[in-house]
């Protein structure tokens, strides 16, 4: 009898396990990115917006003395929304050592960096490594983008914001002049530089800039590779009234065009001087939420990932966020409709506490998506 109750209250456990979250590592100073080497199992590096990066022990939750990197002599974090920004590690990093930034400098210039860590143990990065990849003038200090990530090709793809303001006051959304507003895809396979693909589209295509591979984007914040499929996502924040994502499956997006700043989300940007029909041939999102403050509205996005973990509740679902609201949702995509929309804001609460701004998601090398909370936190998505 004792073994059959024990069987049980072991089932019932099992059938009320829902998904939830625990507090993984804290103390950052505004957090904004959290991931890992493929490979490594047991340490997370995360990126702190004033120039800092630390690498946390999985088992402990704590942080290392030193950071494995500090830029912030280099890093230019004024505004909320510049800083450190991105990065992403070579597929080969623990052969190479070699991983990728993205940040706005002193002068105000987005740079793309190519720098190494130190092995064998690859616990701190050579400040001396540092090789500037591509540089480029930034106009204001909003809208950076930022999102840096190696592709299912092997490439390396890099958002780009818009330049800042509002309304795009210089036009770069539907020009290909500029790295702005766009999804750069470059070869950094060379030893030193970097190579343009032979298969972006604007490559000869007389003023194009040639590393552009998708255009059209207002300030893609936080973009995603689902590691089940290969296909991409883009959390595209919005202006007046729409938050958007936008999706484009494996091996396709080339010359992408996704409407900004003609369209905010699926309509017309509400500007009449500026808005109209969607441009031949551009790629609509597959979901957009009206700015406001009920449960399903928001007012800044932040782009996740396609839920790969251990939670089978959640797998296959695209999890993602506002930022401003720190609302958490999920949704599963069907023949490119969404379906079977979720909130989890309430069941992602930390125990003891709440939520703060949600600046990004991140993944462990077994596919678990972790919270970024920009108030100082890193949390894990669990079942609980």
């Amino acid at each position: 009898m004792r073994l059959l109750l024990v069987a049980l209250a072991a089932s019932t456990l099992c059938a009320q396990a829902k998904p939830g979250t625990e507090v993984i590592a804290s103390g950052f100073n505004r957090p904004l990115w959290v991931g890992a080497p493929a490979s490594i199992k047991d340490r997370l590096w995360v990126i702190e917006q004033p120039g800092k990066i630390w690498i946390v022990d999985t088992k402990t939750g704590k942080k290392q003395d030193e950071p494995f990197l500090d830029l912030t002599a280099q890093v230019l974090s004024k505004g909320n929304e510049q800083g450190l920004l991105g990065l992403a590690f070579a597929p080969d990093f623990q052969q190479t050592g070699r991983f990728y930034m993205q940040y706005v400098d002193k002068q105000q210039n987005i740079r793309i960096v190519r720098m190494v860590a130190k092995g064998p143990e690859f616990n701190s990065a050579d400040p001396d490594s540092q090789e500037v990849l591509i540089s480029f003038h930034h106009p204001y200090d909003n809208h950076n983008g930022g999102w840096t990530a190696f592709g299912p090709d092997g490439m390396l793809y890099i958002s780009e914001g818009d330049g800042g303001a509002g309304d795009d006051p210089q036009a770069h959304g539907q020009a290909i002049d500029t790295y702005l507003a766009k999804m750069l895809r470059i070869d950094v396979s060379p030893e030193t530089g970097y190579k343009v693909p032979a298969d972006n589209p604007f490559v000869g295509k007389e003023g194009a800039k040639p590393e552009i591979w998708a255009y059209g984007l207002r300030n893609p914040w936080r973009c995603s590779f689902d590691r089940g499929t290969g296909d991409l996502w883009i959390g595209d924040v919005g202006q007046n009234k729409w938050e958007e994502i936008d999706y484009m499956p494996k091996g396709k997006g080339a010359g992408a065009n996704y409407g900004w700043r003609i369209r905010e989300g699926d309509k017309p940007n509400p500007n009449p001087q500026l808005g109209g029909p969607a441009p031949a041939g551009s790629i609509e999102p597959v979901y957009v939420y009206e700015h406001g403050n009920k449960p399903t509205q928001g007012n800044s996005v932040t782009g996740g990932y396609v839920y790969r973990g251990l939670v089978k509740e959640l797998q296959g679902r695209y999890i993602f966020a506002d930022y401003q609201n720190r609302t958490v949702w999920s949704f599963v995509l069907k023949n490119g409709k969404v379906t079977d929309f979720k909130d989890h804001t309430a069941a992602f609460q930390p125990q003891g506490g709440s939520l703060g701004p949600i600046s990004s998601f991140g993944e462990d090398s077994e596919g678990n998506v972790l919270i970024v909370d920009q108030t100082g936190s890193i949390l894990k998505i669990v079942e609980k």
